[in-house]
């Protein structure tokens, strides 16, 4: 019997998420080396920051000037895919098809692009809202902790099933908090981790109706409350 190809298993979506992150950073590192672009290669990260990467002043623009326009709409989803270095890329991508793996297989490939999205623009809204300067939001993360919020749920949902500890299911985000505090200590850190947080609320908080009998569940329980 012929064993199957781990990347045959993944989802097509996940394939195509990870290939987006990975491809644009591939374009960034030949840029760098000279490769393609030419002397002008070297600023196209930052320029792609500037054209396709958010921040407050992108949430002025929309709420304030009702400017609709697709380059201010656009931000809200293409963040995620312009990194700033090639170490997150690594994490962005690993998480994606960890993650992307079990939340497609368990959830179904359209609702997690929906999480994948909705986590990105819900992010992008409150780090908007918070943070008043012109820092630029972009990096894979803020959706990666959606997915991390869609699989604790699901495995807090298994959990309470099996009659076991439920909160064992935070191990996860507790665990990636823990580093990137550690990280922040030696190194400092920005303000991105607001939209992450968000993220992953978003993520979890979604999920209670995208999975498997979840918005049956919701309408039960709003019934018996009613």
């Amino acid at each position: 019997m012929k064993p199957e190809s781990p990347i045959n298993a993944l989802p097509p979506l996940i394939i195509v998420l990870t290939l987006l992150i990975v491809g644009i950073e591939a374009v960034f590192q030949l840029a760098n080396q000279g490769i393609v672009g030419g002397p002008r290669g070297v600023g196209w990260r930052i320029s792609a920051i500037e054209q396709y990467g958010f921040s407050s002043a992108v949430l002025d623009r929309v709420l304030i000037n009702n400017d609709y326009s697709f380059d201010m709409l656009r931000r809200f989803v293409t963040y995620p895919f312009i990194n700033g270095q090639l170490t997150q890329v690594a994490f962005c991508a690993a998480l994606t098809l960890a993650l992307g793996k079990f939340t497609a297989e368990y959830y179904g490939s359209l609702k997690v692009l929906a999480l994948y999205l909705v986590s990105s623009i819900c992010g992008a809204i409150v780090f908007g809202l918070i943070v008043e300067s012109r820092v630029p939001l972009y990096g894979g993360f803020t959706p990666v902790y959606g997915l991390i919020g869609a699989y604790t749920y699901a495995l807090w949902l298994r959990l309470g099933k099996a009659g076991e500890n439920q909160l064992l299911a935070f191990r996860l985000i507790g665990f990636l908090l823990l580093i990137q505090l550690i990280f922040g200590l030696f190194f400092g850190t920005g303000s991105q981790w607001i939209a992450e947080l968000v993220g992953f609320a978003t993520g979890f908080i979604l999920s209670t109706v995208l999975a498997p009998g979840g918005w049956a569940s919701l309408l039960k329980r709003i019934r018996q409350r009613s």
